[in-house]
């Protein structure tokens, strides 16, 4: 269905980008508990773990210069480049564990 979320969230996470009382009135008028970052405090309440993961993500699918720009016009080729990227990104994180450790 098209239109409003199906549930409200109990809670939002932002980064210090959105530091500011304004953002948390319009959260809290909504009935949702802001957690946002605020700026000049130490990091260690959690707030960007999850996005870091995202970003070094997207930063690893970026090192393959073909699915930085989208050159190909078809959806599934570029899904193909996509999925062959996720498996060759896989085989190296496997490859990093699995390596024996270098003795010094």
């Amino acid at each position: 269905m098209v239109g409003h979320p199906r549930r409200k969230p109990d809670s939002l996470f932002a980064d210090r980008g959105y530091d500011h009382d304004i953002y948390r009135d319009q959260v809290r008028a909504r009935g949702i508990v802001p957690a946002i970052a605020r700026r000049g405090t130490l990091h260690g309440t959690g707030l960007g773990t999850y996005r870091w993961v995202v970003e070094r993500s997207f930063a690893w699918l970026h090192g393959f210069r073909r699915l930085r720009v989208r050159w190909e016009r078809r959806a599934d080729i570029h899904e193909a480049f996509l999925k062959l990227a996720c498996c060759l990104i896989t085989h190296r994180q496997l490859r990093s564990l699995c390596e024996p450790p270098i003795a010094g």
